[in-house]
């Protein structure tokens, strides 16, 4: 089983491995010691792969140190990765990531948010799959009444997760949504409800309070909820993410983090800039298209994805 992870982290870090670790490879190949210029090589590579620059500089200064006590003179290459896969795996295991919690409730209540395109929806139609095929009972509730599109583009994971959906018509008050689906939740003895909102900019006021009002909605509704506030990034933007995340969390008091699109970017060392400046747990990413590629997080398959041939 943690094989078949590992495999599946190597197959959706392809893009990120070959645009940070293959490149620094390459730098330091030919090279018979550590000079200044190459370190400013690995610096950029690091930063184009959105690792974060605070980050980036304090593994660029850790490294001029190590090259001055004459730790990294011989097997420059292998040296230089071996300090790097010990870098990265102290920020990545500074801050917990599987940390979300067993539901206890019933029903559970996870609040989803972010903006538009990230994969929100995507997300929650494959979180309402890997419930159900854990043998939960799952109900979806079609929060985002702005769009009539996303209404329908929610019925249909709902159709392929093969869960019930709770949905108004467009221009609807979604917190009476949120309402309605936690009822009808407690009458059909739902075990999950999934909540999906507007795509929303972190900076629009208006339409932030809206997701507030929900979160009052729900929490009058049912003792706890929203039991988890979870935010899917996506992770092509690099370091506009963090910029949402800091937000969002400022706002919602985040529980989690959901990285979609892993796959789709050679800047997957937004993983690392999320961990360093953010705190947050990155608890699941996107690693493809199926309806099974959403996939908990772990900093050993993540290092071991990027750094093991």
């Amino acid at each position: 089983m943690l094989g078949n992870l590992i495999q599946k982290f190597k197959d959706g870090l392809a893009k990120t491995r070959q645009g940070m670790i293959d490149k620094i490879r390459e730098v330091i190949r030919l090279k018979p010691t550590l000079d200044e210029e190459t370190l400013e090589d690995i610096e950029e590579i690091l930063i184009q792969a959105d690792v974060g620059v605070d980050p980036t500089l304090r593994i660029i200064d850790r490294l001029r140190e190590r090259v001055k006590n004459g730790e990294a003179a011989e097997d420059l290459e292998n040296a230089v990765q071996q300090f790097l896969e010990e870098e990265i795996r102290q920020i990545l295991q500074s801050h917990p990531h599987n940390a979300r919690p067993t539901p206890t409730t019933k029903p559970h209540v996870i609040l989803i948010v972010g903006v538009n395109g990230t994969g929100k929806t995507t997300t929650i139609g494959k979180l309402a799959k890997r419930y159900t095929d854990a043998g939960q009972k799952v109900l979806l509730a079609a929060c985002d009444t702005f769009r009539a599109a996303a209404i329908d583009q929610l019925s249909i994971w709902a159709d392929r997760a093969g869960v019930d959906i709770v949905r108004h018509q467009p221009g609807a008050d979604a917190a009476a949504v949120a309402f309605d689906a936690l009822s009808a939740a407690k009458a059909r003895g739902v075990d999950i409800v999934l909540i999906d909102t507007a795509g929303r900019l972190h900076t629009k006021v208006n339409l932030m309070e809206e997701v507030k009002k929900i979160r009052r909605v729900i929490a009058k509704a049912q003792d706890g909820a929203p039991h988890e506030t979870l935010l899917v990034l996506d992770a092509t933007t690099g370091q506009n993410a963090i910029a949402q995340a800091r937000q969002f969390h400022q706002d919602l008091d985040l529980t989690g983090l959901v990285l979609a699109k892993l796959d789709s970017t050679a800047k997957g060392g937004v993983v690392i800039a999320i961990a360093d400046e953010l705190g947050l747990p990155v608890q699941m990413v996107g690693l493809g298209e199926g309806i099974e590629d959403l996939r908990d997080f772990d900093p050993e398959a993540f290092i071991e994805a990027l750094f093991v041939e």
